[in-house]
């Protein structure tokens, strides 16, 4: 049994395992918030499990009591679909619809396994932590964690997508002194208007030469499209902007450099894929997750890294500029993330699985 919310962030790798574990004959199925069923996730497991959930956070003490009264009833939903099913391991990717499904689990003395994909645990995981047989984490090592914790952890990767791992095969496109370098903005699932703002902004400080040797694919929300293209064409560049690109893999395997959030999914798909980028974490996560992320791929010499309240348009350019004047950097950035993928995370997270389903661990 997986338990995955509605978001991609969390239902890719666990999408992943599903795959992998129907390949050695398994039986998946998944309990999964109201969102993921709603916008009609195809999910590769025999049944899908919508149970109550709801994030504590912030708001009034009425609010908050709602939120606690959700929980509580996705946890007893869970226990009764545990109870019938009796999954030999519960499987659980973090966020909030993940606690009730772990919580029964544990009542019902089921395995579990708890897949953090970020470089620090998440809020959600480390309430639930204590109730875990073991905790695979997407990346070495596993932040702000006491020991006990800790002991439980085992480096499996995080698992992508299989468009992900048939991108990584493919070759860095040809670069050269003074050529064209290929460019792709992307702000994650739901997009980042702060890349709207400043990525046009930077690339219109260049010199006419500088902008011609631009490559441009960017992510824009829908609202943010227009004055996008609309900056793009008033520069005489032929760019593509969209809000959403279904092949983001392929069009990160075609990309020299890539400017992005520093979400798990996408610094691991840089990783797996291997390709230099500029990253710039969300500043307001309460986890600061993603600047977690960003510097595990920062430390490999894969990325620079650039706090939001300093990404402007001139810093950018700098850069931007200096890659255009050494543009073999990027090559020796590329290898250095790909030294750090892991393509077979999702293999790896489930034997990691099936041992403790087995009771091997």
């Amino acid at each position: 049994m997986l338990a995955a919310g509605g978001t991609g962030g969390h239902l890719f790798p666990a999408e992943a395992l599903a795959r992998a574990l129907a390949a050695r004959g398994v039986p998946v199925e998944l309990m999964t918030d109201d969102r993921a069923l709603r916008y009609g996730v195809d999910f590769p497991a025999r049944a899908l499990h919508a149970v109550p959930s709801a994030t504590p956070r912030g708001g009034s003490p009425v609010a908050k009591a709602a939120a606690a009264g959700q929980l509580s009833r996705g946890v007893l939903a869970a226990w009764r679909l545990i109870g019938r099913i009796r999954p030999a391991v519960v499987v659980g990717f973090g966020g909030y619809p993940t606690v009730p499904p772990i919580v029964a689990a544990s009542i019902r003395s089921a395995p579990i396994v708890l897949h953090e994909q970020n470089a620090v645990m998440g809020k959600a995981n480390r309430f639930v932590a204590n109730r875990a047989t073991r905790i695979a984490t997407g990346f070495p090592g596993l932040g702000r964690v006491p020991d006990s914790i800790a002991a439980k952890a085992s480096f499996t990767g995080n698992p992508v997508r299989p468009s992900v791992v048939a991108a990584s095969g493919r070759a860095m496109p040809d670069l050269m002194q003074g050529g064209a370098i290929s460019l792709l903005v992307t702000g994650g699932s739901q997009g980042a208007r702060v890349m709207s703002d400043i990525v046009p902004a930077a690339v219109a400080l260049l010199d006419g030469d500088a902008r011609a040797r631009l490559r441009i694919v960017q992510q824009a929300r829908g609202e943010d499209e227009a004055r996008v293209r609309q900056t793009y064409d008033g520069l005489g560049l032929a760019a593509e902007v969209m809000p959403f690109f279904a092949d983001l893999p392929d069009r990160m395997a075609e990309a020299h450099l890539v400017v992005a959030r520093a979400g798990a999914s996408t610094v691991s798909e840089l990783a797996v894929i291997g390709r230099a980028a500029v990253l710039v974490p969300f500043p307001h996560a309460l986890d600061q997750d993603q600047a977690a992320n960003a510097a595990v791929l920062a430390a490999s010499g894969a990325a620079v890294v650039c706090e939001q309240p300093l990404f402007t348009p001139e810093w950018l350019a700098e850069e931007l500029s200096r890659v255009l004047n050494d543009p073999a950097e990027l090559l020796v950035r590329a290898d250095a993330a790909r030294h750090g993928g892991r393509p077979d995370a999702a293999e790896r997270l489930a034997d990691l699985v099936l041992a403790v389903a087995e009771g091997n661990v």
